[in-house]
């Protein structure tokens, strides 16, 4: 015996059947809202001494420190897959780090001798110098330490002369990532006088203090030495408000393009800044985040390529112009 349902009455969807697009992957493709391209990929590189050498990063599978020579070929590599930029971090020898930093300053630096290196073999990749103190200090801080008490004014007095060796040394764009009051202005000012004015500035406008870091700072030896915390210049991740402010200052003082760190839990603030703000807004999948992925594929917890694909197009999704990602060079390669 055939059992008669009732049938509700669906006449109202004829118009309204929102899964027409998603029926087939050409159709899929078709009315796709955001792109993910290999030049929305910027790829973060760690250099050390030496030649011919290579660390791992323990704690980021995958990810090496490398020296001079194979930066070199890293830059070749992530040219030939249609990155546009690199953004470099050094691991400052143990013996040249000190309470006042002045190593970042040294135009003969770990940094600016990587800077001038790949811009003499491979002119057309764009290169982004971190500027912080963290790389150079004895105690891991990003700024000068006085009694326990991070220095602002002396902190940017540093920066500034960091930033101009780094621009002399090749730099095509200054990433200031300390979080102190007034030094895009200083830098940008610093800059201008020296004749770069060309050079830009990716202020890390919204950087949080989280606990996302913790590979990073293994990555470039400040982790083992960090005294103390750095939630006095680092934002509070509670605040988002606070985060526009930061930005809108930033931009204020002369920055070309802002960054949101770390990228996926401040996917909120990516939005809040691409809807207030009409400048570039990049977002830096940090270590922490790479690390979580790497670790859980690992473990079958999740499938690592699926994920990786997924976070990225959140970021774009959220508004990010582009993604700083230990991925870059591997996802560049698959979306070219």
């Amino acid at each position: 015996m055939t059992q008669n349902w009732p049938r509700h009455d669906m006449s109202f969807l004829a118009g309204h059947r929102l899964r027409r697009t998603r029926r087939t992957e050409w159709s899929r493709d078709m009315v796709r809202e955001t792109q993910l391209l290999p030049r929305d990929l910027i790829w973060p590189l760690f250099v050390i001494e030496g030649q011919n050498e290579r660390t791992q990063i323990k704690t980021m599978p995958g990810v090496e420190r490398r020296s001079i020579d194979l930066m070199v070929e890293a830059a070749k590599a992530a040219r030939d897959a249609g990155i546009p930029a690199l953004a470099i971090f050094p691991n400052t020898p143990d013996h040249l780090r000190a309470e006042d930093g002045a190593e970042a300053y040294n135009p003969d630096n770990l940094m600016c001798r990587t800077l001038a290196a790949i811009k003499d073999a491979v002119p057309e990749i764009g290169l982004i110098a971190d500027v912080a103190l963290d790389e150079y200090s004895s105690d891991g801080q990003d700024g000068l330490v006085r009694d326990g008490e991070i220095l602002n004014d002396e902190t940017v007095e540093a920066m500034v002369r960091s930033a101009l060796v780094q621009a002399r040394a090749g730099a095509d764009i200054i990433a200031p990532s300390d979080m102190m009051d007034g030094r895009v202005a200083a830098i940008r000012a610093a800059l201008d006088d020296a004749g770069f004015e060309q050079i830009q500035i990716m202020s890390y406008a919204a950087k949080y203090a989280s606990c996302f870091y913790g590979p990073f700072r293994e990555a470039v030896g400040s982790g083992s030495r960090l005294k103390g915390d750095k939630r006095t210049y680092q934002m509070d991740y509670a605040n988002s408000d606070e985060a526009m402010r930061e930005i809108e200052q930033d931009i204020a003082e002369g920055a070309d393009s802002i960054m949101v760190k770390p990228g996926l839990p401040y996917l909120d603030i990516v939005r809040r800044a691409r809807d207030a703000f009409n400048v570039p807004i990049y977002a830096y999948q940090v270590s922490g985040e790479y690390a979580m992925i790497e670790l859980a594929g690992a473990a079958g917890a999740i499938n690592r390529d699926a994920a990786v694909l997924e976070s990225l197009w959140a970021f774009k999704r959220a508004g990010a112009n582009g993604i700083l990602t230990y991925y870059a060079l591997e996802m560049a390669r698959k979306l070219g």
